[in-house]
């Protein structure tokens, strides 16, 4: 949980306009951050304070985990893999509802297999065509029918994960909240308003989202067949929004993996390209808190930019996805929010003792399609729309070869 912030932040119309991405290593009071204990010590928990006032909202304690039950798991893709299946329930509230969790894992392993962590949108048993996966208790377009069994795999490339010697582990994004604006249902309406200070919990859609990712997490780190510690997030466009902002508060995700998650997300909130704040705000008014939506009209008003959020994961390697036409998610923005964080991975780069070629350039200008580029900071350009697909996950792959 992140400690309050010892003094009210400013107002919207307080704050400098600044039509260029802040710098991620000068302080809201304007000190320059020059060594990594004060990276650590001041600015990282000053901007995770930022985020959640301005954007996503202030999340509860995670309660302990009460039971972990799981099904007797059946073998699956000819073999090659074992289904498990969890079900997590917190300890407090009554009542709280569980969340499902589908394991897919390599059938033959000498250990402990380091995984990939996805939130799908469709429900456990969109993922895998196997009639062993129950179908989803929430229903979210039509998330609980049964024509939905399989229809996700192609993007989830769940047989490639398994050969590679990996595992994916999901759950469905309805379990925790309905991606819908209600505020009367998911794990919201169970947990407590406001916190010890009296400060309300105001976490919105993707906070919600991501925090239930830690919650997996918790879960996973008990669980002996799964290397909790080479855990990477993954995600894609909504899901890629929310690995990020998980991969940032949650400094166990080994890595993170995040496939054209456009505004809010991975591109910046100060452009003319793709989807814009008051756009995104209006459409979907529910995956962040009332901050943010005052920004609408001026997005350079914020002091912060999604750079700074891609620097919270610093110094763990991450990864963005784009795709040529998916225009709305700003590719090009998407490679500048990276090459905007670089500063901070610089500075920690030297205290940890990487090896060279760990954090080379990026380039200026979008790479030819196919082209992973950079190192522990990747960006990777394919062709094509928006979705998830094999290319993607060969990119995925190749990235999490070299870092997890």
């Amino acid at each position: 949980m992140i400690a309050p912030h010892a003094a009210p932040f400013p107002a919207l119309e307080e704050l400098a306009l600044q039509p260029e991405l802040p710098d991620p290593l000068r302080m809201l009071d304007g000190t320059r951050i020059t060594t990594a204990e004060q990276w650590w010590e001041r600015r990282r928990p000053e901007l995770l304070a930022l985020f959640e006032h301005y954007m996503y909202g202030h999340a509860p304690a995670p309660p302990p985990l009460e039971l972990r039950s799981e099904l007797a798991s059946t073998s699956a893709l000819r073999g090659k893999a074992r289904i498990k299946l969890a079900t997590i329930e917190l300890a407090s509230p009554e009542g709280v509802p569980p969340i499902d969790v589908l394991l897919v894992l390599p059938e033959r392993r000498a250990g402990p297999v380091p995984v990939f962590l996805g939130i799908n949108f469709g429900g456990n048993h969109s993922v895998l065509a196997d009639a062993s996966v129950p179908e989803a208790r929430c229903h979210q377009l039509g998330a609980h029918s049964r024509a939905a069994r399989g229809s996700a795999a192609a993007a989830w490339n769940v047989e490639r994960i398994i050969e590679q010697g990996y595992g994916l582990v999901t759950f469905h994004s309805c379990d925790v909240k309905p991606d819908r604006p209600r505020a009367d249902e998911g794990l919201a309406r169970y947990l407590p308003a406001a916190d010890e200070h009296g400060r309300p919990h105001d976490w919105a859609t993707l906070r919600i989202w991501a925090w239930a990712a830690s919650r997996v997490l918790d879960y996973l780190q008990a669980d002996p067949e799964v290397d909790a510690q080479r855990c990477a997030i993954v995600g894609h466009s909504r899901m890629g929004k929310a690995a990020l902002l998980a991969a940032a508060l949650d400094p166990r995700f080994a890595l993170g993996l995040v496939l054209q998650a456009g505004c809010g997300g991975s591109a910046p909130s100060r452009s003319s390209t793709g989807e814009s704040v008051r756009q995104i705000n209006q459409g979907f008014p529910h995956w962040f808190n009332a901050e943010f939506k005052r920004f609408g009209a001026e997005p350079a008003r914020l002091p912060f930019d999604q750079h700074c959020l891609a620097a919270l994961v610093a110094p763990r390697p991450l990864l963005f996805a784009a795709a040529l036409e998916d225009a709305w998610a700003n590719p090009l923005g998407q490679l500048q929010v990276l090459r905007a964080a670089r500063p901070v991975y610089q500075l920690l780069e030297p205290a940890r003792g990487e090896q060279p070629g760990a954090l080379p350039e990026l380039p200026a200008e979008l790479p030819p399609p196919g082209e992973l580029s950079g190192g522990k900071l990747g960006y990777f350009l394919r062709a094509g729309t928006h979705s998830m697909t094999a290319e993607d996950w060969a990119a995925f792959l190749r990235f999490a070869g070299r870092w997890l």
